[in-house]
Formats: structure tokens, sequence, C-alpha cells
């Protein structure tokens, strides 16, 4: 796997990124991690607030430095990223992985049943991916959101489905110790679903949804795949059952939230 260029160390000298044709506003650049000071920084973020439009007017930064934007929260622990436990040596490379493989592997560790095999892509959705998360990120900077106060952040990944793989992400330590593996399956929701990974606090993972499923049945078989990503969400969240999970949280749902203990 060649690795990506990372324009992050030069904000060290270049604070606003105009040289990378950036506009950003005061922010700090995130080395910390569980082991001590990482070679590079792993993401940037601000020091302020985000306001609502903020997620979509990042979006640029993506195609002109390949940085990625992304919501950052403190949370009910409110520890802002150089607090997260951050591991990136101990993530491998999302391309390795399968998808599928790793959710059956996930859902043999919690069920007896058979794996029921992977939901399929809604058809006809039209959707732009990009535009349903700007949506969804411009919701979850409102007065009244979770996430009010979330600060906007850049990371240097390949693609939004990466980005917790990018920063060696510990948020699902408990129950997935390499994260790139979880990154698999976002890859695979991005190709099927249109997500795109929105929001990180230190254990909760918010995607947007372009094209969520339509129908209860299929709702139900992507309520499996997201039982096995987290199984947490329904053990320990208010539906208990698939079936009811899926009408909920999955059926129409512009975005999904997962929580891991």
């Amino acid at each position: 796997m060649a690795t990506l260029p990372n324009p992050l160390p030069a904000l060290a000298t270049d604070p606003s990124g105009r040289e990378a044709g950036l506009d950003l506003p005061p922010g700090r650049l995130v080395d910390e991690t569980i082991d001590g000071t990482w070679h590079e920084p792993l993401l940037w973020y601000a020091d302020e607030p985000a306001a609502p439009g903020a997620w979509a007017g990042m979006l640029s930064a993506r195609r002109t430095a390949g940085l990625h934007p992304l919501l950052v929260h403190g949370g009910h622990r409110k520890e802002w990223p150089e607090s997260w436990d951050l591991s990136p040596e101990s993530v491998s490379y999302p391309g390795d992985h399968d998808a599928e493989d790793v959710l059956a592997e996930m859902w043999e560790g919690l069920e007896d049943d058979e794996w029921p095999g992977p939901a399929a892509a809604p058809a006809g959705s039209s959707a732009d991916p990009d535009k349903e998360a700007a949506e969804v990120a411009s919701i979850l900077t409102d007065e009244g959101s979770w996430m009010h106060g979330a600060r906007l952040a850049l990371v240097p990944a390949r693609r939004s489905a990466d980005i917790p793989a990018a920063i060696g992400w510990t948020g699902p330590v408990n129950h997935e110790d390499d994260v790139a593996r979880l990154s698999a399956v976002l890859r695979s929701w991005e190709d099927r679903f249109g997500i795109r990974v929105v929001g990180l606090t230190f254990d909760q993972l918010v995607v947007s949804v372009a094209a969520p499923p339509t129908t209860q049945e299929e709702a139900e078989a992507l309520a499996a795949e997201h039982f096995a990503f987290c199984p947490d969400n329904i053990q320990q969240g208010r539906h208990t059952t698939l079936s009811a999970y899926a009408a909920h949280q999955v059926l129409g749902q512009p975005a999904w939230t997962f929580w891991w203990d």
C-alpha cells in the first residue's frame, strides 16, 4: 500500500492553510496517541464550534488537499481528539479486508444462527452523498442537537470511510481492536448506501446515508449488519430486536449513529 501524502504538517507554519488552497479558522494539530507522540499529525480541528455550513464549506479540501471534513465532539466525557487514546500503530489497511468476511466473523461471535449475508443496495436512488452529508452535518451543529458545539476537523484519508482508520480511532476497541476492519465495512456501505463519515466522539460514530433502505425487509437485512458492526446499538439500545431496530433506526433514516460501550 502506497502511503498518502499528508498535508497537515505544513499547517504548523501555515495555520490558515492558504498555500494548500484552504482558509482555516484557528485550530490545532493532533499528534497525541496512546503510545506517545506520533511522527506526523493525524488530524486538524478548530478551536471553536462549527457553524451549520462549516462541513460543506470544507468539502473542497478533499479535492485540493486530500483532507476529508469531519465533525468532532467532546461527548459526555468532554474529551477532545488529543485525549481519545488514538492508536494508529495498531491499525491495518482497510483495503486488505473483505467487508462481508468481517461482518460474518463478527456475527458468528455474537449469534448461533447462520450469518444471513449482506444486505442488497436499494434500487433507484440518485441522491448525492456529499449533499446528503452536508445536510446531516448542518443538523448536527444546530442548537438542540446532541452534537451542538462540535468542531470542524480535517483528516488525510483516501475516502470518507477510512477516516476512523486514518486517525487510529479506538472508540470500538471493546468490540474490535483493529478499526481498519470497521472501515472496510464503512467502505462497503459507501458503495451500497452512499454513506459518509460525518461525526466522531470518543466512542460514537455518525454517518450520513444517501440511499437508506426503503422497505422493512431491506432494513432488517441491514440491521443484521449493524448488529455485527456495533452490537451495543441493539443490546444496550432502546430497540432490542432486529425488527424494531430496523423499523426505527434504519428504515428511511438519513443518518446512522453507532456507540460502543
